[in-house]
């Protein structure tokens, strides 16, 4: 096996794991995927750097990781120094940060914000490697259901810029519409007093972190997820894994649908890099699928097999959302608006009216398709007992072993393959749930395909 032999199969998983979910990915970015476009720091860097800039700090960044500090820790120290050394020196901060009731740790957050301005690329125009632009192309063809960033600096932003950044506490608030967003879980300079840096602003932030937790959870069960930028061992990931532990096969079973993307320089021709890659949470094994790759675009490009029209921007689904979202929860319970419900009603009642109200055209004659194949692959899990769609995918992979055949790779009696534009979509008919149900039960059953 050759390491173009490991893409081609690493790609058609992909594949399979878009069309079976239904749904664009989610994209979790850590500070790797900035450092390999321009150079931006990790957090020990980041916080080297704020160790030469302050001449008061006594100490190498070093001396304290060898003392046991944890980073944040590490920024707790640094920001006591950066108060003293601000109030000695004035002229190298703005004169809003001297008032009485400014946070301490605001000091140094500003120049942290100020170093982030000066190397982050304002347009990509400024990339000039051309692998990395040819893979910028493809993240952006991507087209995610939304992005969640541990990144203080802004060039998310400027690659996804339909996109809304939701900052710092506001992220923990339910009003936030979850589509065409990038969730800056840890700040962003853009506010920078926001930011999540030293041991109080951890604290804070995993106390109140409740609502972010049950997002989490929702885009587990309902998306495929790419980590990416984040080495195996940074903290980041264990505690956004340990958010999601509680749905997580207790059995230690492969996760089919989380992938961990890293970077690997060495890889060769005849190179094949493991599958899977093994987290302890809570002392419990997780499993997830596990990527590796020198040049990211044949990952990124296979992760947009299945994107969205182009001419539907993120921008208009959220604004749609959004103004739908107001609508149901406080203008029409306050009688704030004229609610026609007759039409309301026709419209939610017959399979083409609400997108009609809405502007959007159904395909010329689906009805024949939707009556026979109704259903896409987590409601036939959910009509096995399961609750998402991993259970039934398990059954049909032991019609595979038992039978030789897979029901997804082609049109049947039990499975067809939908073509949208450039997106596909696998449903399933209730002669795949009967079979699927003597399969579960241990039955003999027959296959007729």
């Amino acid at each position: 096996m050759s390491y173009e032999q490991y893409k081609s199969e690493i790609t058609i998983d992909i594949k399979e794991c878009l069309n079976e979910m239904g749904t664009q990915p989610v994209l979790f970015v850590g500070s790797g995927l900035s450092k390999r476009y321009f150079n931006s720091p990790n957090w020990i860097e980041l916080l080297q750097w704020l160790q030469n800039e302050c001449s008061y700090i006594p100490h190498e960044v070093g001396y304290y990781l060898q003392g046991d500090y944890q980073l944040e820790e590490i920024g707790t120290e640094f920001s006591q120094y950066y108060r003293k050394w601000a109030w000695d020196g004035k002229e190298r901060f703005p004169e809003e940060l001297f008032h009485p009731y400014v946070e301490k740790s605001s000091y140094i957050k500003y120049k942290i914000k100020e170093y982030f301005e000066s190397i982050t690329p304002i347009s990509e125009e400024e990339i000039n490697n051309d692998i990395h632009k040819a893979e910028i192309k493809h993240l952006k063809a991507i087209q995610p259901h939304a992005i969640i960033t541990t990144n203080y600096d802004t060039f998310l932003e400027t690659i996804f810029n339909e996109y809304q950044p939701i900052i710092g506490q506001r992220v923990l608030k339910p009003d936030t519409m979850s589509i065409g967003e990038i969730f800056k879980i840890h700040g962003c300079v853009n506010e920078y007093k926001e930011l999540v840096f030293d041991r109080d602003d951890y604290e804070l932030f995993l106390n109140k972190k409740k609502y972010l937790s049950a997002k989490l959870l929702t885009f587990f069960a309902e998306h495929p997820l790419l980590f990416v930028g984040y080495s195996g061992s940074d903290e980041n990931i264990q505690r956004i894994l340990s958010d999601i532990d509680e749905i997580i096969s207790s059995e230690g079973e492969l996760i089919p649908n989380i992938y961990f993307l890293e970077f690997n320089n060495q890889l060769m021709e005849d190179s094949v890099p493991k599958k899977e890659k093994v987290f302890v949470i809570n002392g419990k094994e997780v499993r997830v699928k596990y990527i590796e790759a020198k040049e990211f675009g044949w990952v990124f490009e296979a992760f947009s097999i299945n994107k969205a029209i182009e001419n539907v921007h993120p921008k208009l689904l959220r604004a749609l959302f959004a103004r739908t979202f107001q609508l149901v929860r406080s203008d029409i319970p306050r009688k704030s608006v004229e609610v026609d419900f007759q039409l309301i009603e026709r419209a939610v009642s017959e399979e083409s009216g609400l997108p009609n109200l809405y502007g959007v055209s159904l395909l010329d004659d689906p009805s024949q398709i939707n009556m026979k194949y109704p259903f896409m692959l987590t409601q036939v899990g959910k009509e096995l007992g399961y609750s998402n769609w991993h259970g039934a995918d398990r059954l049909i992979k032991q019609i595979k072993s038992d039978q030789g055949i897979n029901i997804k790779e082609s049109d049947n009696k039990y499975h067809v393959t939908i073509k949208i534009g450039n997106s596909e979509r696998s449903k399933y008919s209730i002669d795949a749930i009967e079979l699927l149900r003597s399969v579960q039960k241990g039955e003999n059953y027959t296959l007729d395909i």
